[in-house]
């Protein structure tokens, strides 16, 4: 690869050279605005607006409830997850959308905990997104398991012939570090404990492949890098190996056989259908169904190519141009680095809410990480340079000091 552009010029030339600078024009792009954050929340797909209106004036509007049959809707999660699944390295039939990560968590838990009955733990990292430490430790609490925190840098030393599952999150939110998917898969299945991944910060950015790697089970968000809009439903991955198996714990109706029969007792539907619970937001999951189009055509390796480009790039100049100023939280070695950098500084949060008003949107999180995104599918290399620009300003007219930028709001 080229080394990492110093210059404006040479950023701009590398774009024009980029293979996926035609995706740029496939996305909503505010003018006069530097988009860091899609690992938080990825912009609208341009074509959404219509496909949205033509959902709620044809599909709705006048197909009324003969949509869930015309158009599909009762079909529109497996169909979902069909086109996630070539994201992930799974088959189409193995991957499901439905409800949140947190509630796809808690039913792979129970889903893990049933097929090894005669286990008594449950391995978590302690750093990990809360959400998945909290989900875990309420499964654990209902099932009557033990919840073992381990230690991040060897998850594998926690892990035992008592242990259920183990249950790590690819690309750390915090840091963007990244596990080994083949070498922690294949350690916790030696100890018989069923391997459970969170893709929520991969998925979209970092191609990971679950064929590959052998794991049981995965879950991960779709409103970052596939940019299904806020709250957009997430999925679910199930090896083929355990469709058979799925013992769920929230046996809604749209996991039945035949949710219309209307029997008294459950009944599994087949494979992953079986992990859906109640009726699905089919608004919601119609906007991501068509925002996951924006990848048609990708070629997963230059994605990465390109993640891994920015982020160099990113760290070099911050390197030479703010030498000392920020440590970074983000590993150096790029096989073990997501789609994100993150930089400590201890006031983290004044300095993304000044770069934010200068049109460069980052976010913060907590205690003192500078967190920025960098999706390969409309970033740009003169995007990354005027981004460190910014920042550069910031720090040297210390404008992160303005006491306006120290007020927390709800969301950072």
């Amino acid at each position: 690869m080229d080394p990492s552009p110093r210059t404006r010029s040479q950023a701009a030339v590398r774009d024009a050279a980029d293979p996926l600078s035609p995706w740029r024009g496939r996305f909503v792009t505010p003018e006069g605005v530097i988009y860091l954050d899609g690992n938080s929340l990825g912009p609208m797909p341009s074509h959404i607006p219509d496909r949205l209106g033509e959902m709620l004036t044809d599909e709705w509007a006048r197909g009324l409830i003969g949509s869930w049959n015309d158009a599909d809707w009762i079909g529109l999660p497996q169909r979902t997850g069909a086109k996630i699944a070539p994201l992930i390295g799974a088959d189409p039939d193995e991957v499901m959308v439905a409800d949140s990560v947190s509630v796809d968590l808690f039913k792979l838990l129970v889903v893990a905990a049933r097929l090894r009955p005669d286990r008594h733990v449950i391995v978590v990292e302690p750093t990990t997104f809360p959400t998945d430490g909290y989900i875990a430790a309420s499964a654990a609490r209902l099932l009557g398991l033990e919840l073992r925190w381990c230690d991040p840098s060897d998850p594998l030393a926690a892990v035992d012939p008592d242990t259920a599952a183990l249950v790590l999150t690819h690309v750390d939110f915090r840091t963007g570090a990244t596990y080994d998917l083949d070498l922690i898969t294949s350690g916790a299945q030696a100890q018989g404990a069923v391997m459970i991944w969170d893709l929520c910060h991969s998925v979209g950015a970092v191609p990971v492949d679950m064929h590959a790697c052998r794991a049981d089970f995965a879950v991960g968000c779709t409103y970052k890098y596939l940019n299904g809009g806020p709250g957009s439903p997430a999925f679910m991955y199930a090896a083929r190996g355990h469709h058979e198996r799925l013992d769920q714990p929230l046996t809604g109706w749209f996991g039945h056989a035949d949710p219309f029969a209307m029997e008294r007792d459950y009944r599994p539907a087949p494979g992953t259908t079986s992990l859906a619970a109640g009726t699905p937001p089919i608004v919601a999951m119609s906007v991501l169904h068509s925002a996951l189009d924006v990848f048609d055509g990708v070629d997963l390796s230059a994605l990465r190519a390109k993640s891994l480009a920015l982020t160099s790039m990113f760290m070099q100049l911050i390197e030479e141009r703010l030498p000392g100023t920020f440590a970074f939280a983000t590993p150096s070695d790029p096989a073990r680095r997501g789609s994100q950098v993150s930089l400590q500084h201890e006031h983290a949060y004044a300095v993304v809410q000044a770069l934010i008003k200068r049109g460069v949107v980052g976010d913060f999180r907590t205690p003192d990480l500078a967190r920025f995104g960098f999706a390969p599918l409309y970033l740009r290399f003169v995007d990354v340079f005027d981004a460190v620009g910014a920042l550069h300003s910031v720090m040297e007219s210390r404008e992160w000091a303005d006491p306006a930028f120290a007020d927390r709001a709800a969301v950072t």
